[in-house]
């Protein structure tokens, strides 16, 4: 074959925009991924086993059309931006949610560290005073959520409005594509860094900081012969890398063939600095149930207040307790436990870091700096999410390509802004999706990518410098990764959290079918490129 034709074969589909520089791409892939580590040990283990292999495979597929393999791209990249759309449709309400606690965080005291009075002013909510001010400001005044999904209670205006400017702030960062947003990471995936360094600093400074990173790095045998432990954190390698959303695949097509890839492990450090916050939190419940215990025993007992400390609070409830067993049972006493304290700090970030924030001097600068990194963090992820949408809708020509970037990004913008996520039952919608239109998808895309190019198309054919990968890429891409994939498949994901009607379960398992079937047709497509185009 003449270079002529050599080069007509290795021609893109167009021409696309490069990144100003390497630096661009590497940001915006690490600002696309980053997450926050958890289950050190299943989850590094997978990460090597499953992350890497699928996330490396995503980086070759983008760059793979520069060298002509039409079909690959047009076959997998379609309904990654299914699901890209899908997931982009409710991550933007949580950063809406996140703006909304940053407008509050201007403020001394922060507005979630005391409980409302009630319309009387003679006292608190009671709602509040039964649950925890963090609680209350979360679920009845950020989101005031409905008693159930079906009773959707209109719109909340406080999160539709922080819903547009999110929206808007993403349109402004993407108007022009990564033209745009390849400046905008500069700022969405440093600052989260920097941000995190101050957390770090200050949260090794905390009582109970030590605590917390002992048992980020402490495995609980128990734990790790549990499936679940597993799934979980399979699941988290795909969030944390965001693998097989599609955004990935994006990115990397705009660059040349073999530029160098950089995985930067930024989970383990982010998870240092979330459990040096969890380790003081868990710190502050323990001192204060112990302080509770004690004045309990002091008053019963009418001991005197210097009689029980916190050093010896173990050895004189066992007296007491070994003593005056009847007595004792009678009382309220609430058992501390260190290790149940540091296990729920994994939850919600609106709740946990919130809860810690209010116990460190200065808690309005620091919840600040914590929600200006999770927008940063939420703005870098839902770019790649638009990113994701728009490239396989201008490759498949759904738009016509005289439409102008701006075009496309508002188009994505309208589809994705959902209204029903800002209604008082917006609380449910998001954790539908996360639960399910983010996990199992994800999955079957994941093993689809992989039968897809690995055995249908050719993993020797298909890799990008034309030199046959090591003996990891091939253990992992032929066997290793699609078999772990299909274990964590078994455990279907169960609504165990929230009480949802019974329609939404015909609903989630309609839309898993279509969306599998989705999945059959992709694979049969590259099948049918793959028989027609020659070999080599």
């Amino acid at each position: 074959m003449g270079s002529t034709d050599k080069e007509k074969d290795h021609k893109p589909f167009f021409d696309r925009t490069k990144w100003d520089n390497k630096a661009q791409y590497i940001l915006t892939c690490v600002g696309f991924c980053i997450g926050i580590g958890a289950f050190l040990i299943p989850y590094l283990i997978l990460l090597v086993l499953e992350g890497m292999p699928l996330l490396f495979l995503e980086f070759a597929i983008g760059q793979h059309p520069r060298k002509g393999s039409v079909g690959v791209w047009q076959a997998i990249n379609p309904y990654l931006g299914l699901v890209s759309l899908l997931i982009g449709l409710y991550y933007n309400t949580l950063i809406a949610w996140i703006m909304w606690y940053f407008f509050n965080s201007f403020q001394s005291p922060l507005p979630w560290t005391q409980c409302p009075l009630n319309e009387n002013k003679t006292g608190y909510m009671d709602e509040c005073q039964r649950s925890s001010t963090v609680d209350y400001f979360y679920y009845r005044v950020t989101l005031n959520t409905s008693t159930s999904i079906s009773e959707s209670g209109g719109l909340h205006w406080p999160v539709v409005v922080c819903l547009l400017v999110a929206w808007t702030t993403i349109g402004l960062c993407y108007i022009r594509g990564i033209s745009s947003s390849g400046k905008a990471v500069y700022v969405t995936a440093i600052l989260p860094y920097i941000v995190l360094a101050i957390f770090l600093v200050r949260g090794l400074t905390l009582k109970g900081a030590v605590t917390g990173i002992k048992f980020l790095f402490t495995s609980d045998v128990d734990e790790l012969v549990k499936p679940t432990t597993w799934l979980d954190a399979g699941a988290q390698v795909f969030y944390a890398f965001s693998l097989a959303w599609g955004a990935l695949i994006s990115f990397s097509s705009y660059n040349p063939v073999q530029y160098e890839h950089i995985l930067i492990l930024h989970s383990i450090y982010a998870a240092m600095v979330t459990y040096t916050i969890i380790g003081f939190r868990a710190t502050e419940k323990y001192e204060q149930c112990i302080s509770d215990n004690i004045q309990t025993l002091l008053n019963a007992f009418n001991l005197p207040e210097t009689s029980i400390t916190q050093n010896n609070y173990d050895e004189e409830f066992r007296h007491l307790n070994g003593t005056y067993p009847e007595t004792v049972m009678e009382l309220d006493i609430t058992p501390c436990d260190m290790q149940r304290l540091l296990s729920e700090g994994t939850g919600l970030a609106f709740i946990v870091f919130t809860e810690a924030i209010t116990k460190m001097p200065g808690a309005p600068v620091w919840s600040v700096l914590f929600f200006v990194m999770l927008l940063c963090l939420g703005i870098s992820t839902l770019i790649g999410n638009i990113e994701g949408v728009v490239v396989p809708l201008k490759d498949l020509g759904v738009f016509p390509k005289t439409w102008p970037q701006e075009t496309f990004t508002a188009a994505v913008i309208i589809v994705c802004h959902h209204s029903s996520f800002a209604q008082h039952s917006g609380f449910y919608w998001p954790t539908l999706f996360d639960n399910f239109a983010g996990s199992v998808p994800l999955l079957c895309i994941g093993l689809f990518e992989m039968i897809a190019v690995v055995y249908i198309y050719g993993i020797d054919r298909f890799f990008m410098t034309g030199s046959k990968p090591g003996i990891y890429w091939q253990v992992t891409w032929r066997f290793t990764s699609p078999l772990i994939i299909l274990d964590h498949q078994e455990k279907f994901p169960i609504l165990d959290s929230v009480p949802y009607p019974s329609w939404i379960n015909a609903v989630i398992w309609i839309d898993l079918i279509l969306m599998c079937m989705f999945s059959v047709i992709v694979l049969t497509f590259v099948m049918q490129i793959t028989v027609k185009q020659p070999n080599g």
